[in-house]
């Protein structure tokens, strides 16, 4: 069985620690945990994680957040994974820093990278988990505030929510979209 896990982020150094880079970072840190190596693929970073006889394709888009859809439509072409195995990686504002949500299908809640997935798969209907950044920032200063680095307490945080992130991702592949939100919904 294939899954495409997309974690959304940004290239490029000036966005590599920022709260909207988190697809990016838990990516990253499974990957590491595992010894595997990302490479230069076609619209993103790829490699492949094996685990309990089932092939993760994850995958850093590089077309930049608001063009996602285009890099994770590609590579499940390429891979030939059905939109029930896609599970897109994301920041959300709506949610307190600290809380995970994994949701089988959703809207966009105006988060541009969900929007253009959307646009581009013409569906809703895939998983995400939704990973909770705060919305501790003033009127007109969104943009700013998910560009912006991690603050000191906040990076306290992240290690934890970091290797809950990637449980889910297991889970996910493994027992599926219902039974892995039973589980990890209820925790904070």
């Amino acid at each position: 069985m294939k899954y495409l896990i997309a974690g959304l982020g940004n290239p490029g150094k000036e966005y590599e620690n920022t709260r909207h880079n988190i697809g990016f970072k838990i990516l990253d840190a499974l990957a590491d945990a595992s010894n595997i190596v990302f490479s230069d693929g076609r619209h993103g970073w790829v490699t492949e994680y094996k685990f309990k006889s089932r092939t993760l394709i994850l995958l850093k888009p590089t077309t930049y957040m608001n063009l996602s859809g285009k890099a994770i439509n590609y590579w499940m072409q390429k891979e030939n994974i059905p939109i029930e195995n896609l599970l897109v990686v994301v920041d959300d504002l709506a949610l307190p820093l600290g809380s995970l949500r994994l949701r089988a299908k959703g809207s966009d809640a105006g988060h541009n990278g969900l929007k253009n997935i959307h646009q581009v798969l013409g569906s809703q209907d895939y998983a995400r988990l939704r990973f909770g950044i705060g919305d501790n920032f003033g009127k007109g200063q969104q943009v700013d505030y998910v560009l912006g680095e991690w603050k000191k307490e906040e990076k306290l945080e992240l290690p934890a929510l970091i290797d809950t992130s990637i449980e889910i991702i297991k889970s996910f592949a493994t027992i599926g979209v219902a039974q892995t939100m039973t589980f990890f919904n209820k925790k904070k």
